[in-house]
């Protein structure tokens, strides 16, 4: 064999595995390929044994071009090395499920499932929140009730409502029908919590019963549960300081802004929690098998960390906001009121409360968050166009980019018209939406392996 030819192979296997990794369904389900009858192995997310097969279907064909005679040969030859590096390759890659592709589908749509449910929790809570629904259920059980089933047991709710300062000072006067609207969301706010820790529990248990689970999973996920049945109780610390007297007759009663800002975060951390550990268990590597995507993508990955903690905290700031109603105060934009910043925003003691009690502060500091956010995500996007990225990743950042902006401008129109329940469920639909866009590109563009960064040296010397 001919050195040109061997330099044409070469390039050839390089440039078919780039090209089947530029492929963005790579990183959402595992699948298999054949290389030959006796090699077969089974790819999770963008491992380097796909860019194997490709290249040793395209290498047999140039060989048959150059010389026909060496064709069997070699390409056996070829098809052993490179068999054998994409084994070793998923050989080390430390598995969440066990069992092979099927269970590892099975865990993931399951784990998806259920991040899916705690988004639909924090938009449902976002919407009890804004029709003031949350106070309604002056009492909690951790195993839940029945409903009202009587208009005898419907009567002896609404009194229990009448005697909480938000019924007195907010509702006073109150049918027992509007009743009922407020008592019905917050309820089902309750129940599909409830129903999330039974969809959570149950594949969880049958799934460590089959052995589909590792113990590193395992344990990540025994975690995230715990985190979830003590959700319920930081929400109910969080409606009973609603309940209490206000200092003031002249306050209107609503929850501690610091207990809401603790009831989301925690959503916020265990949504995250749930999406991370599932992108794991279905993408185990992340996709690229070139050194250049390599590069570039660790380039994106000195700034989607600092991007994220800064978008964290931009929804933890939020929940200030809403806990303190500051989203019904200075519904102008860009200036709040008649000045770019207000005189009060430093007028309590002690000083840090001001940044989580004082109105005027925690908007403001909403919306210098908010900016900043903006503008670092769309500096990211712009740099990024200069650097050599995946599809996938470049996508990503794109789609990023894109979310910021929409949530910058649904939360200026949800101030601009005092906090509709519409723009507001959808302007925490948005934070939760962006965060998750965020997580997908940091767990995208981390670190690979050893063991693939291994084999993609083995395929570039063969």
């Amino acid at each position: 064999m001919k050195p040109s030819m061997i330099k044409s192979l070469q390039s050839v296997i390089r440039r078919a595995s780039s090209s089947l990794n530029s492929s963005r369904q790579h990183f959402i389900r595992p699948y298999s390929l054949e290389s030959s009858p006796n090699c077969k192995f089974t790819v999770l997310g963008a491992g380097a044994g796909a860019g194997a097969a490709v290249g040793i279907g395209q290498t047999r064909a140039l060989v048959m071009k150059l010389n026909p005679n060496h064709a069997t040969g070699y390409s056996s030859h070829l098809s052993r090395l490179m068999c054998s590096s994409a084994v070793s390759s998923n050989a080390g890659l430390k598995m969440l499920v066990t069992a092979g592709p099927r269970a590892q589908k099975l865990v993931g749509i399951w784990i998806f499932g259920c991040s899916i449910w705690v988004f639909s929790m924090v938009v449902l809570g976002g919407i009890t929140r804004l029709t003031r629904s949350g106070l309604s259920m002056t009492d909690w059980k951790f195993t839940g009730t029945l409903p009202p089933l009587s208009e005898d047991q419907w009567l002896i709710e609404f009194d229990k409502y009448k005697q909480s300062p938000e019924y007195k000072r907010v509702n006073k006067g109150m049918s027992l029908e509007d009743f009922k609207f407020i008592y019905w969301m917050e309820y089902a706010h309750r129940m599909w919590g409830r129903g999330l820790g039974i969809v959570f529990a149950i594949p969880f248990s049958y799934f460590i019963h089959k052995g589909y689970i590792t113990l590193r999973l395992g344990l990540r996920l025994s975690a995230i549960f715990a985190l979830g049945a003590g959700q319920g109780l930081i929400g109910w610390w969080m409606v009973k300081s609603g309940l209490e007297e206000p200092v003031s007759e002249y306050v209107q009663p609503r929850v501690s802004p610091y207990r809401l800002a603790a009831h989301l975060t925690s959503a916020f951390v265990i949504y995250c929690g749930l999406l991370w550990t599932g992108l794991s268990v279905v993408m185990p590597e992340p996709p690229g098998v070139t050194k250049a995507w390599i590069h570039g993508a660790a380039k994106v990955q000195r700034f989607a960390l600092p991007l994220s903690l800064l978008v964290g905290i931009t929804a933890v700031s939020g929940a200030f906001v809403a806990g303190n109603d500051a989203g019904r105060a200075f519904n102008t934009f860009p200036k709040m009121g008649d000045t770019w910043i207000p005189d009060d925003i430093f007028s309590m003691e002690p000083f840090i409360r001001n940044f989580f009690e004082n109105t005027s502060t925690v908007q403001l500091d909403h919306r210098i968050l908010a900016t900043a956010s903006l503008l670092s995500i769309t500096g990211l996007w712009w740099a990024s166009k200069k650097w050599d990225l995946h599809p996938a990743v470049r996508s990503i950042v794109s789609s990023t980019m894109g979310m910021a902006a929409l949530q910058v401008t649904v939360g200026i129109s949800t101030l601009l018209a005092y906090v509709p329940v519409s723009l507001g469920s959808a302007h925490q639909a948005g934070a939760l939406t962006l965060l998750t866009l965020v997580i997908l590109l940091n767990h995208t563009v981390r670190r690979p392996s050893s063991s693939m960064l291994k084999s993609l040296r083995s395929v570039a010397t063969a």
